[in-house]
């Protein structure tokens, strides 16, 4: 996969592979950022809900640049559908705690671990956990323990759930009103609009070397119709009609290469 030679690229675009300093500034992606960070600094809990392709996990990424090591200590966790002890335990290994013993023993112990994190160290403990919407309902309930320090009177770890549009759903519903409460800001993303979307393209092509990018308008509009200015779904399409471009020898991707792309990579 070496589109150097035909296209200018010293690097394939539109893969995941791209620096946090190199992403398409945005506003409101900014927004959310600035959102999020507001709440960390404050020892406070977050959530950004938004649906997939939208660069969830990657604005995760500049958040934790945005943390230094020296003030923050900052603990990731993909979430699966876990119980509330294996849950426990992932979080645990995550930042270094002990993971084995009961439920009860493994929140004492990551409270401690939290509480140790802030006074000895000096560093505020930061939870995020992405992919949230796949948490079971008792887990998601269970992370109003893990926040509640002296009967509930300090604050001591911020935590950031990450997830897809059920998880917002999932926080409206009666049984999980005890943690929806304690998050303090409620921020989102979305898919690009058509502008933006043509923006993304040119600016991948840009980031990876060219000096303009090989589609044609046509090119733009079709990636933009197919994939409704979803992150991921312009990747793939605008890779993929470059590779088709290039084997048969075009120097600019059109129309009939995004229209064939889409057929290989969806049925």
């Amino acid at each position: 996969m070496d589109l150097r030679s035909r296209f200018g690229f010293h690097q394939v675009p539109f893969t995941r592979e791209i620096s946090t300093q190199n992403h398409l500034p945005l506003p409101f992606v900014d927004e959310a950022l600035e959102a999020l960070l507001g709440c960390v600094e404050r020892r406070m809990c977050g959530a950004l809900i938004a649906p997939a392709g939208t660069g969830k996990t990657a604005l995760l990424r500049r958040l934790c640049e945005r943390l230094p090591e020296a003030r923050y200590e900052t603990t990731y966790v993909k979430v699966t559908g876990l119980s509330k002890r294996d849950m426990c335990r992932e979080i645990a290994r995550a930042c270094g705690a002990e993971s084995a013993g009961t439920y009860a023993s493994l929140v004492d112990r990551l409270q401690r671990r939290f509480e140790s994190s802030l006074g000895c160290e000096g560093r505020r403990p930061v939870l995020l956990l992405d992919e949230a919407h796949d948490l079971r309902p008792e887990v998601l309930r269970m992370l109003r323990v893990l926040t509640n320090f002296e009967m509930d009177s300090r604050l001591v770890v911020s935590i950031i759930v990450v997830g897809q549009l059920p998880l917002r759903r999932m926080l409206a519903q009666d049984e999980q009103a005890s943690i929806a409460r304690r998050i303090a800001r409620y921020t989102n993303l979305r898919l690009l609009s058509r502008d933006e979307s043509t923006r993304y393209i040119k600016h991948r092509c840009a980031v990876a070397g060219a000096v303009q990018a090989p589609f044609d308008d046509a090119a733009y509009d079709a990636i933009y119709e197919l994939s409704r200015g979803n992150l991921r779904a312009i990747d793939r399409l605008a890779l993929e009609g470059l590779l088709i471009a290039d084997r048969e020898g075009h120097d600019v991707v059109d129309t009939r290469h995004i229209t064939t792309a889409r057929q290989n990579l969806w049925p």
